[in-house]
């Protein structure tokens, strides 16, 4: 689901459509507002208040209907989404694992490394991060993967490469499932999915430090 949804509904029409329209777009997305601003801003211009209890108990009746629960967020961590609340704190309520995707571009590094430091400040430890190639890959994309994982060991950093123009589009998806399937499947269980990352991460540290120690070299 997607709790919050500002300007195009275009998100919350893929989620519906790739759950074969199963829910209403109002149990996907209770809390939409036309403008593309930050949630708390358009509700004032509507004279709403969307409490963080409300949030919470549109979320889980929704998780009773559900064997599994992805939640969109909406923006950063930091954007508003009503009277006192942002996303961080939406977060640390529902007390579920975080899984923060990122652009694999220039920039990353430190988006990333913010935002998972202002996670940490707050005792949310269930972190894994997901990196998303992109059409155009610079300089940074060869190294950023291996760095966030280097900088943010034990959290692991998983990378998932461009699957191509339209990729948003449900047939799309359909098409590409094959290629990330291994990953949707991890997802599906957290603590799995850490521990796959946790192992890997270690695997590729290890092998840095041989290849950068005096007998590792050749």
């Amino acid at each position: 689901m997607k709790p919050f949804c500002s300007g195009g509904r275009g998100d919350v029409k893929l989620l519906n459509s790739l759950q074969n329209c199963e829910l209403l777009t109002e149990e996907i997305n209770p809390f939409y507002f036309v403008e593309p601003i930050a949630p708390l801003i358009a509700a004032r211009m509507h004279g709403r208040n969307v409490s963080l209890n409300e949030v919470l108990d549109r979320v889980r009746k929704l998780k009773s209907k559900c064997d599994w629960l992805v939640i969109e967020g909406s923006g950063g961590l930091l954007v508003p989404l009503g009277e006192g609340y942002t996303v961080l704190d939406l977060m640390m309520r529902l007390g579920c694992p975080v899984v923060v995707v990122a652009r694999n571009r220039l920039g990353v590094l430190n988006h990333t490394l913010l935002t998972i430091k202002a996670m940490q400040a707050v005792g949310i430890k269930s972190i894994a991060v997901v990196l998303m190639s992109c059409y155009e890959r610079d300089t940074s994309a060869q190294t950023n993967e291996q760095t966030l994982t280097e900088l943010l060991s034990p959290i692991g950093v998983l990378n998932i490469p461009f699957l191509g123009e339209g990729a948003l589009r449900p047939a799309a998806i359909k098409r590409n499932y094959k290629k990330i399937k291994k990953t949707v499947a991890l997802l599906a269980d957290f603590d799995s999915f850490t521990r796959v990352l946790l192992n890997d991460s270690q695997k590729r540290l290890e092998t840095k430090s041989s290849v950068d120690s005096p007998r590792g070299r050749k």
